[in-house]
């Protein structure tokens, strides 16, 4: 049996499976299996008030599950699905209320990975699935993350490396406006032009929020410590209470989209090469470049130490 067979007969035996992406490897469930659903706090470890994104195999399945869908939606699909945007609006009720943490919204996102889109369209029902970690932990960009992960727990579908490397932007789309509530590599600036070129003028907003996933101040967090260093290719850490005789350093380029493809892989290499700790430095201008404002926000996250001029 090839893998995406033996997924989808897991997922219709009300199991979970690791399925990849193009932002990271997630625990998927079928949306209608309680039992699934749970198995996947348990296996992540995850409280229940974080709420599950639900992936779709495309707009027409996405419809069927909100209350609230308008033509914003359809200018922001129709520019960024399949792709890294997940949106929030009112779900209906074949929406669990595990999957939302009680909450009257539901992500719904369809994902730009052709094998978990064969998955779900095979299956018939959409899938909720967060990244496949333990919670609060780094996020799985390979097929191996996962396995050292979870070991024998869990199936994994092989998809290659994650090319986009960071979770999915997190946008609560409303009849006034869009409030971004976890940043990605979809930008503000990019949601902002697909409205305006479908004749949309409403605001965009940067607005953290308990709806969306990965809102906790310490998260995306590798064993080892992280210490960021701005403007400083060489910081004194001699005041910092964290061993630093074996750094794993890395001097951040300009390129943002290489470096949130290798963010997380950076962090598991340098937990199974037994570096003590992470350093990464950074230009503060990145501060104010749209295009840096998902990275940032994983990095302030994963964080423990931070060093400015």
């Amino acid at each position: 049996m090839d893998e995406i067979k033996k997924a989808i007969q897991l997922l219709k035996e009300h199991d979970v499976v690791a399925l990849p992406t193009e932002t990271v490897y997630g625990l998927a469930a079928a949306i209608d299996s309680e039992v699934a659903l749970k198995k996947i706090f348990a296996i992540k470890e995850r409280p229940f008030f974080d709420p599950l994104i639900v992936h779709v195999s495309g707009q027409d399945e996405a419809k069927k599950l909100t209350t609230s869908w308008n033509k914003t939606c359809d200018a922001l699909t129709q520019e960024f699905w399949p792709g890294p945007l997940t949106i929030v609006l009112k779900r209906n009720d074949k929406i669990k209320d595990v999957i939302t943490a009680g909450l009257d919204s539901v992500g719904l996102r369809c994902p730009d990975h052709p094998a978990t889109l064969q998955i779900i369209k095979e299956l018939g029902v959409p899938v909720a699935a967060p990244s496949a970690n333990k919670f609060k932990r780094t996020s799985p960009t390979k097929k191996e993350h996962v396995q050292r992960e979870f070991e024998d727990q869990v199936f994994v579908v092989e998809g290659g490396e994650s090319r986009v490397g960071i979770e999915s932007t997190v946008a609560g789309v409303f009849d006034t406006h869009v409030d971004i509530y976890r940043p990605g590599m979809i930008t503000a600036q990019d949601i902002k032009a697909a409205l305006n070129n479908a004749g949309i003028n409403i605001p965009v907003n940067i607005v953290p929020s308990p709806v969306a996933p990965g809102q906790l101040k310490h998260h995306y967090m590798p064993k080892i410590p992280i210490i960021l260093s701005w403007d400083q290719l060489n910081p004194d850490l001699s005041t910092l209470s964290v061993p630093t005789d074996n750094l794993a350093v890395w001097n951040i380029s300009s390129n943002p989209a290489e470096t949130a493809r290798n963010l997380y892989s950076f962090f598991r290499d340098a937990e199974d090469k037994n570096h003590t700790a992470i350093l990464i430095t950074l230009d503060s201008n990145f501060k104010s470049m749209h295009e840096w404002h998902g990275i940032l926000n994983r990095l302030d996250k994963a964080k423990s130490f931070e060093i400015s001029r």
